[in-house]
């Protein structure tokens, strides 16, 4: 993530600017634009959305949104995935989705890629859980682990065949060597969840 303004602004104020692709993030009064996501990034955030949807979108329990803007407290910030239970989605009067989340997603989903720095992206997991996430994965490609954060208790490590925590109500049984298998996509890989 690279700094992009000196002048410390107001949420408000940041959020009156243009979108920047990609995406900036508001925090600590400062602009913070976020690297493009390379290959890796970019298929697990597609496999883990589609996954997540598969189980959540028919029965309205929940929806899993790649690069949601959510703006709350003093920051303004763009997960990798944001998931929202389906009542909390702030729905238009006719039914549509908002352009504007101004809540902490249910569970914040972060891919480390190359350019980031690890302790940004996980003051930005422990901002949402500090302020009402209930879930928090730190999904870091290079050594095929996933921190875990909870809303009540310490953060777990998990990898191999370690199973996923999801929100209660989530029929979903993931393990981290399932997540890191979507990465191979090549003929012979067999990656079915």
């Amino acid at each position: 993530m690279t700094a992009t303004a000196e002048k410390s602004l107001t949420l408000e104020e940041f959020l009156q600017q243009p979108e920047t692709k990609p995406a900036s993030e508001f925090i600590d009064g400062k602009i913070i634009q976020k690297p493009m996501p390379k290959g890796r990034h970019s298929c697990l955030q597609y496999e883990t959305c589609n996954v997540i949807n598969q189980v959540t979108k028919n029965d309205k329990i929940a929806y899993a949104f790649p690069e949601l803007r959510c703006s709350f407290g003093n920051r303004s910030i763009v997960p990798d995935i944001a998931v929202f239970r389906w009542q909390q989605i702030p729905f238009l009067p006719d039914g549509e989705v908002p352009d504007r989340f101004d809540l902490t997603p249910d569970w914040i989903i972060e891919i480390l890629s190359p350019e980031k720095k690890p302790n940004k992206v996980i003051g930005n997991i422990l901002y949402c859980i500090e302020r009402g996430s209930q879930l928090g994965w730190f999904l870091d490609p290079d050594d095929r682990s996933i921190l875990v954060f909870f809303r009540e208790g310490q953060p777990r490590l998990l990898e191999q065949n370690d199973t996923l925590p999801v929100l209660e109500g989530i029929e979903l049984n993931l393990t981290v060597e399932q997540v890191f298998s979507w990465l191979k996509m090549g003929a012979s890989a067999d990656n079915t969840p």
